[in-house]
């Protein structure tokens, strides 16, 4: 087993029902809203229209930018509408999404396969990723070919991450068991477009079928297969990176600026079918439990199904529902509705019973017990950072590493005042954001003030220049007429 113990951390019941069925294809439904923004960065521009007739793989959304991702079509049919709907999002603003109806022959455009990827330089294999929509399907859902992009900072270590540490969430451990060789073939993929890194392949040691799977695909590969502690938040980039390499990235780092890497196993075998088998990420591994469904399972899902297509295929809901979550009990998104669509971020829908909820009391005052600070894996002092957000003091939310928090939920779930820590850590995260926006427009307006300023002075000297040439000139004229009436 592998290595270093993480700061803070917490060992937390797993429950991973949706663990003991095989991973199968939902149903393709009767409407898809697929969303312009699953991934970092600006929504994609729609490239399509109502009425248009699209295939699966087709490209419906251009990225807008460099940190943002092409969108394709999961199916094959008639685009209905482009329109703003609910996506779970977490700033709560509906979000641009093309809807369509799949005609049920899913006729297919992919791109050229490329099963010579090894002979390809890594800037075509980063292309490749770019032109798929790949991203990060471990919840950050960054752009993979700019997190590998081949021009980076030299990567000595390739961490492909397969801790699944939140409760409830099976989603990766489904697609391990299922697909290890795609897990596998992709990370030798990421590998070779890494330019050969030594590559860790890091799986929690609870998750025993899942390490069977792997090591027996890895075997004679030269891909390292180590199993790692479950303790929540062992997934994390920079847990991961901490136990496997011991290494602590600091405030505003990256681990590439270390040498290191990590992808999750969901990004790797996309990776894999986009190079290979010329298939955009038009879908991805969803696991649909709790105890307000009745059969818990792990679902392929296309992306853009509304969250009830997936809870019907789990046998629908219990008499016991009471909570619908987009993700796990600590860091998802409560949802009102279940005609949310499925992004590429969506690893789990979790229908959570009224005996698995946390009674929400009062707040109370900080009794300085100090546990926030323990498991917090950040190494960060919750408390303060409450203290300073509610006194709307931003200098020191900056100098006590608001920005570093990961949002992992411990915080919160310690608490023995029920102090909803980690909403108030979103919202002064939002704060500052606005804040920063706003001090660039004002930053912006000044310049185009001084620049217009600086304008009118330079035009204002052209004409008194020009004046006192004129007056000059005429001044010359008199005094060569000799004074002539």
């Amino acid at each position: 087993m592998a290595g270093h113990a993480f700061p803070g951390g917490l060992r937390l019941d797993p429950r991973k029902q949706a663990s003991a069925s095989a991973l199968r294809p939902l149903p393709m439904p009767g409407l898809l809203r697929v969303p312009l923004l699953q991934h970092a960065g600006r929504p994609a521009r729609a490239c399509v229209a109502a009425g248009d007739r699209v295939l699966a793989g087709q490209r419906i959304g251009e990225a807008d930018g460099v940190d943002s991702a092409h969108v394709h079509a999961p199916a094959s049919g008639r685009v209905l509408a482009i329109a703003a709907h609910d996506t779970g999002h977490p700033s709560g603003q509906a979000q641009p999404c093309v809807e369509l109806e799949p005609d049920g022959n899913q006729a297919w455009l992919r791109l050229p396969p490329m099963p010579d990827w090894q002979a390809l330089p890594a800037a075509v294999l980063a292309g490749r990723l770019r032109e798929a929509g790949v991203v990060g399907l471990g919840g950050a859902v960054f752009p993979t070919d700019l997190k590998l992009a081949p021009d980076g900072p030299p990567v000595r270590l390739l961490i492909v991450n397969g801790a699944e540490c939140e409760p409830w969430i099976a989603c990766d451990d489904a697609l391990m068991r299922a697909r290890p060789d795609q897990v596998v073939a992709g990370a030798a993929l990421l590998g070779h477009l890494l330019a050969g890194p030594r590559i860790v392949l890091a799986i929690e040691d609870r998750m025993g079928a899942a390490l069977a799977a792997v090591a027996g695909a890895a075997a004679g590969t030269g891909i390292e297969v180590l199993a790692v502690p479950t303790r929540y938040p062992q997934g994390g980039e920079r847990q991961l990176v901490y136990t496997l390499a011991g290494l602590e990235v600091g405030a505003g780092g990256t681990p590439r600026q270390h040498g290191i890497a990590c992808v999750n196993v969901g990004t790797a075998a996309a990776a894999w079918r986009a190079v290979v088998d010329g298939e955009p990420l038009v879908s991805r591994v969803v696991s649909v439990t709790g105890s307000g469904v009745a059969a818990p399972c792990s679902l392929e899902v296309p992306l853009g199904a509304l969250v009830a297509d997936l809870v019907a295929a789990a046998g629908g809901y219990t008499p016991a529902a009471q909570r619908l979550v987009l993700g796990g009990p600590m860091m998802g998104q409560a949802l009102a509705s279940d005609q949310v669509p499925v992004g590429k971020s969506g690893n789990c829908v979790l229908v959570l019973a009224a005996d698995e909820l946390r009674a929400r009391g009062p707040e109370l005052p900080c009794i300085r017990c100090g546990e926030c600070a323990r498991v917090c894996p950040a190494r960060l002092l919750p408390q303060q950072l409450d203290a300073a957000i509610r006194a709307g003091d931003w200098a020191a939310t900056a100098r006590l590493g608001l920005a570093d928090c990961i949002e992992c939920g411990l915080c919160a779930y310690v608490c023995p005042s029920q102090i909803p820590l980690v909403e108030r850590f979103r919202f002064g995260k939002g704060e500052r954001a606005w804040q920063a926006h706003e001090a660039e427009r004002a930053r912006r307006s000044r310049a185009l003030f001084e620049a217009r300023r600086a304008r009118l002075e330079r035009e204002q000297a052209a004409r008194e220049a020009r004046l006192r040439a004129r007056e000059a000139a005429m001044r010359g004229d008199d005094d060569a007429g000799g004074g002539r009436p």
